[in-house]
């Protein structure tokens, strides 16, 4: 709502004279499904460390495009931001980044041991599955529910992490 000192415009990003809002878990799940992306389509076909190096600047790429979006917005609406906006807008969001670090540090930690690049990049799929199923945990813990209920929205958070990796893996053996 307009007024709050925790209120923020459709785009996401603060009010100017406001406090950003708490981090909310949109932009890691977003973070951990591009991540999922760029493993399932090019996760055979690179060597580790570019496959790490190449999630951690796609996701980065994505986290500006959004927040610049976000601004250019704010700025629509016929408010400048200034520079404590940008920097509170750009942190607010930077779990879009840092949710891939589990499953990086997993992918490289498998590689470390003597997985294949294809099987370090499964298995790191495998954790982003993992860590969709534990925000659906929250989430649905959070919203009051409990027993089957919860276990249902854990588990379809985890079916629609595998059917995203599933099917951006199927296109991107079109090219």
């Amino acid at each position: 709502m307009p007024g709050r000192p925790d209120s923020v415009v459709e785009s996401g990003a603060p009010e100017p004279g406001s406090r950003p809002r708490e981090i909310r878990p949109a932009a890691g799940i977003y973070g951990l499904i591009v991540a999922a992306s760029v493993i399932s389509v090019v996760g055979s076909e690179m060597k580790t460390l570019p496959l790490a190096v190449a999630v951690v600047v796609t996701l980065v790429v994505y986290w500006l495009a959004e927040e610049y979006a976000g601004l250019i917005e704010h700025a629509s609406a016929g408010h400048l931001p200034t520079w404590a906006h940008i920097r509170a807008a750009l942190s607010a969001k930077w779990q879009l980044v840092s949710a891939s670090y589990i499953p990086l540090l997993t992918l490289l930690l498998a590689r470390l041991i003597g997985a294949t690049p294809t099987t370090s990049a499964v298995i790191a799929l495998i954790v982003i599955v993992v860590l969709l199923m534990v925000y659906g945990w929250r989430a649905s813990g959070a919203a009051g529910l409990r027993g089957f209920a919860q276990f249902g929205m854990t588990l379809l958070a985890g079916l629609l992490g595998l059917l995203m990796i599933l099917l951006k893996g199927a296109l991107g053996g079109l090219h």
